[in-house]
């Protein structure tokens, strides 16, 4: 299974919101509040579409709709980000795309020069946690019952951003 990866637009509401409310059924944002976070100069927002694989009978190389998306927040000038959601159909997981996403999410982070990204995971969503993790994400604190109606707690991590090599110190001495 192939994806390619392009920025949101408020004309992929449709298919960003089909997917939240299947995915995260008990406490999925608001149409409202995801057409604000696509249409926010803060927020960078991807999605994620499925190509046609070759020799499916489908030629034309179309794509065959939404299966992931991501949203980043980093105000200009701001320290830090935060990862404001992500999901993926469950027929395109384990193929890589949530480590894409995720990936594009630091990635936008870093040319806005953050120091830190955030995120909150679900407690009850180990593999979530394992991904972040071999991202370079760590557990920070839980807030208790942050996911409603729910009830489940939330793990808030953190990736501390490298150092650029523009910023780093010049090398003095020969290296090994």
């Amino acid at each position: 299974m192939t994806f390619r990866t392009r920025r949101a637009t408020i004309d992929d509401l449709d298919g960003i919101m089909a997917i939240e409310t299947s995915v995260f059924v008990t406490d999925a944002w608001s149409r409202e509040g995801m057409a604000h976070e696509l249409a926010s100069p803060d927020g960078w927002y991807l999605v994620a579409e499925a190509e046609a694989e070759t020799g499916t009978g489908d030629e034309t190389g179309a794509d065959t709709g939404i299966v992931g998306y991501a949203g980043l927040l980093a105000l200009p000038g701001a320290p830090d980000a935060d990862v404001q959601t992500i999901a993926v159909v469950p027929g395109a997981r384990r193929h890589g795309l949530g480590r894409t996403l995720m990936s594009a999410m630091i990635d936008e982070a870093r040319r806005r020069r953050v120091r830190e990204v955030f995120l909150e995971v679900r407690a009850d969503n180990p593999g979530a946690q394992r991904l972040y993790a071999s991202l370079g994400f760590e557990s920070i604190a839980v807030r208790p019952r942050y996911y409603m109606p729910d009830g489940v707690d939330a793990i808030v991590m953190r990736l501390s951003m490298a150092t650029s090599s523009d910023d780093a110190p010049a090398q003095t001495g020969p290296s090994s």
